[in-house]
């Protein structure tokens, strides 16, 4: 569960911190985000990244969260999604913070952003944990 969502907005883009308490990413992590909108929002995406250390099998590297409704609108080019599982313009900043926070407490590792914290997952959850809570204290010194 998600103890709590600070949302800093400046127009152009909303700062998320999520201080999380789920099963699967350790209590007491602070990891905050920034969703970005496009020009044409509503009718494309924003994007959300993290923009602390975050391990999971649904968030590249480099911060960039891949979740369905964050993808671009209509049929899926490699065939995973339905078009009803994408982005449509009916969905909102809490809408997405909404399935943000699913992904979190229940990542999907057959269609990964990170292989390696999928492969983890599935195979070594102990050494997921780990690299999980060291992703718990970064973003607790950095307070």
């Amino acid at each position: 569960m998600i103890k709590r969502i600070i949302i800093l907005s400046s127009g152009k883009y909303n700062s998320f911190i999520f201080n999380t308490n789920t099963p699967n990413f350790s209590e007491g992590g602070f990891f905050n985000a920034i969703m970005s909108f496009p020009p044409d929002y509503p009718n494309s995406p924003p994007t959300m990244k993290f923009t602390t250390d975050v391990w999971h099998p649904n968030v590249y590297t480099d911060g960039t969260v891949c979740i369905s409704i964050l993808h671009p609108p209509g049929d899926d080019p490699n065939g995973y999604e339905l078009a009803s599982e994408r982005w449509m313009p009916i969905h909102t900043v809490e809408s997405i913070v909404l399935s943000i926070i699913s992904m979190l407490s229940s990542p999907n590792d057959e269609s990964p952003a990170n292989v390696e914290a999928a492969k983890e997952w599935r195979e070594n959850r102990d050494e997921f944990r780990k690299k999980v809570s060291r992703c718990v204290r970064r973003s607790q010194e950095m307070l």
